[in-house]
């Protein structure tokens, strides 16, 4: 039976909006979206979502490595216990959804009016990429962007007030996957699995 929608499940606003770009891009309705509670609340369900995804709608859940001491089969393999349902799509950024943002290099250089050359490829192997977005942020010429995303000095915060907002705001309108593929391998694992679901459908 062909894939045809899911329900979304995710960590945050910003992971929703690489998400629904990445379903869209295969034509991947989205039943509903839910989560939102952070990494700890996805960890917490994800052995109830692995039960629950079924032929007439899949799951598909994004959640972030994290560490670069992890891999993603093995963080898997500790959230759900047992054996993955075909219908459970359930992806893992390297080492966060930040990585496949900075993948498509030439966009978000253009966004932060940047240097190209300062985002580093493959974005996979950044240590913190959060942290080095809003490094990133810090250099961007457009005083109103770089206040949006950047901490405001002395806070305890990791990230600017609008972070998520403006940076989902760029993936919607400006990041493009097929940049963003060729510099991100775990961006095009979740690619290549859904491409791959898709054919095995159509036959």
């Amino acid at each position: 039976m062909r894939l045809n929608s899911v329900i979304l499940v995710v960590e945050d606003r910003l992971s929703d909006a690489v998400a629904t770009k990445i379903l869209d891009h295969f034509g991947i309705e989205i039943e509903r979206k839910t989560g939102y509670k952070g990494n700890s609340y996805l960890q917490q369900k994800a052995q109830s979502f692995n039960e629950a995804a079924h032929e007439e709608c899949g799951i598909f859940m994004l959640t972030d490595l994290d560490s670069a001491q992890n891999c993603p089969p093995r963080l898997i393999q500790s959230w759900v216990k047992g054996s993955l349902n075909p219908k459970f799509f359930f992806r893992v950024a390297v080492i966060e959804v930040e990585s496949w943002v900075m993948a498509d290099r030439i966009a978000l250089a253009d966004f932060l009016s940047i240097p190209v050359n300062r985002i580093p490829s493959p974005t996979d192997n950044i240590p913190n990429p959060k942290e080095y977005l809003v490094s990133l942020a810090r250099r961007c010429k457009n005083k109103r962007l770089r206040e949006a995303l950047v901490p405001a000095q002395g806070t305890t915060r990791s990230v600017g007030d609008e972070y998520n907002t403006h940076l989902s705001q760029f993936v919607r309108d400006r990041w493009d996957l097929q940049r963003a593929v060729s510099v991100s391998p775990s961006l095009k694992r979740t690619l290549d699995r859904l491409s791959q679901e898709r054919t095995v459908a159509d036959q």
